[in-house]
């Protein structure tokens, strides 16, 4: 049987390509991206995770976050523990993150147009009655009374001023 054609190839190297760039360009690849912007922007690629974490003021190990508390040594036992003073070089790190945290999420769910007249002609026919719901020949899906009152609950919770005008219109 013949040999495959590229098994006796005579390996070349090749000059055209820079390898050291060719390796600092895989090493980017293979690192793994920070997805906080703000630690991003305060990592130093030089040194470790725990030494870029502890300049941060954020702790590594979850074990080491909290000391363990030791029985209580008589006064001929005790001994001086040492506490680890951590010197925060980066404390904006911490204050922007506090601060992105603070700021109040938006939710960016809705619901679709025939889900609100779906809720809305329920509502409008049967009020609570999520039995009655259920029963009724506008639901195409035969949901349950559980699955049709969690519907009326989403449509409450993301349309809440539609919900409120609705309710209004139907109580004129």
């Amino acid at each position: 049987m013949p040999k495959a054609k590229k098994s006796s190839k005579r390996k070349k190297f090749d000059y055209t390509k820079d390898r050291k760039k060719l390796r600092k360009k895989l090493r980017r690849k293979l690192a793994p991206t920070i997805e906080c912007a703000q630690i991003r922007n305060a990592w130093d690629d030089r040194k470790t995770v725990q030494q870029n974490l502890k300049e941060m003021g954020l702790q590594h190990d979850t074990k080491t976050v909290l000391p363990i508390r030791q029985p209580k040594l008589t006064s001929s036992e005790a001994m001086d523990v040492e506490t680890d003073d951590v010197l925060i070089r980066k404390p904006y790190v911490i204050k922007a993150m506090e601060a992105q945290a603070s700021i109040p999420s938006q939710s960016s769910k809705t619901l679709s147009r025939d889900l609100m007249e779906y809720a809305q002609h329920m509502l409008r026919e049967h009020g609570e009655n999520y039995k009655a719901m259920a029963r009724d020949e506008k639901n195409y899906y035969q949901d349950t009374p559980k699955q049709i009152r969690r519907k009326i609950e989403d449509y409450k919770r993301c349309h809440a001023e539609d919900y409120a005008t609705f309710m209004q219109s139907l109580k004129a």
